[in-house]
């Protein structure tokens, strides 16, 4: 199994990254702040205004170290990353799968039962641990029928069409798991670019950070990221780090943030509003997020389909391990990621 490695995040505007030998050095006006080797890292991630020198790229490629530019607020711009050495005849299975609307019909519908899966399994969670509304359990019962739906589905469009039912009816009972700081963490449905309250804002950001993951996993398969089958081909987006990413939104990036807000270890003093009506969180409140999705990725738990223990932050790679190894054909179907 992989090892999972750590992930250096640097938000710290104006910070400075180079290569010292084998190591990776941090400076801040002129001051070394961080000095870590290169071989244990997985991935290199930089918010905002942040200068990397072409020799800590160089570095990056000789480790298969994955080296991202995010905004300060989590969106995506570009990564660097070493030569892809995956199997071509893997790549060429998925571009066929993919053009094969009935193949594609087939994956997009484990994601998005995945998907369903796991948002009903946090709806039953917080009704076991809180006093919930009715809706909130009528909810469960309508995500149940949606997955029996999803079953025998033939078109890729009418699974686009449950999935977003399902969402919309998992978001509508949303801020009642919301059990803290509810009245400074309004939440009145999804909405993005730009995230226009506190908890889109945070959500949208561990999203970010998931897409992140998910998209490298897919590359150390052997997978293009780039080409779905739920989310279809779009310049410059990830499309199959995104279908790989719907199952593991509710347990790992959802989860997360409703904790850190039910906590309190985040506040609303740590975000704020601009003329525009967007969101954006301040820097410590990012470091806070970030210190706790790390923490969160070193948690064990035991895959359902593995039957082996592995830590949360392992997930994206073994489902993308698990999409190309039916793709090969050595296993009949895509299980998908099932909290249990």
């Amino acid at each position: 199994m992989k090892r999972l490695l750590n992930t250096l995040y640097i938000t710290t505007q104006g910070a400075y990254v180079s290569r010292d030998g084998d190591t990776v050095l941090v400076r801040v006006d002129g001051e070394t702040r961080l000095q870590v080797p290169i071989r244990t890292l997985s991935s290199i991630v930089c918010f905002g205004n942040v200068l990397c020198t072409p020799p800590l790229m160089q570095l990056c490629g000789e480790h298969d170290v994955h080296l991202s530019f995010l905004s300060e607020r989590g969106r995506y711009y570009a990564r660097i990353q070493s030569p892809v050495s995956g199997n071509v005849l893997l790549r060429r299975e998925q571009y066929r799968r993919a053009d094969d609307p009935e193949s594609s019909c087939i994956l997009a519908r484990s994601f998005v039962i995945g998907k369903i899966a796991n948002a009903r399994s946090v709806l039953m969670r917080a009704a076991r641990d809180h006093d919930v509304s009715e809706q909130l359990s009528t909810t469960v019962h309508r995500l149940a029928n949606h997955i029996r739906e999803l079953m025998d589905v033939p078109s890729i469009d009418r699974v686009r069409g449950l999935e977003g039912s399902a969402a919309n009816d998992y978001f509508r009972v949303f801020p009642d798991l919301i059990v803290a700081q509810r009245e400074d963490f309004p939440f009145d449905g999804r909405n993005r670019r730009p995230p226009t309250d506190r908890m889109n804002a945070l959500l949208s950001f561990l999203y970010a950070l998931v897409s992140s993951d998910t998209t490298a996993a897919c590359e150390s398969v052997g997978l293009d990221p780039q080409v779905g089958f739920l989310h279809r081909d779009r310049s410059g987006r990830p499309s199959l780090a995104l279908d790989l990413m719907e199952e593991l939104r509710p347990y790992i990036a959802d989860r997360l943030a409703l904790s850190l807000v039910n906590r309190k270890q985040v506040n609303p003093k740590g975000f704020r509003i601009t003329e525009t009506g967007a969101v954006h969180m301040d820097d410590t409140t990012r470091k806070t997020v970030l210190v706790a999705y790390q923490e969160r990725k070193q948690e064990v738990i035991q895959h359902p389909y593995l039957g082996e223990s592995v830590t949360v932050g392992l997930l994206p790679h073994v489902q993308a391990m698990l999409l190309s190894r039916h793709l090969r054909g050595d296993i009949d179907g895509y299980p998908p990621f099932l909290v249990h």
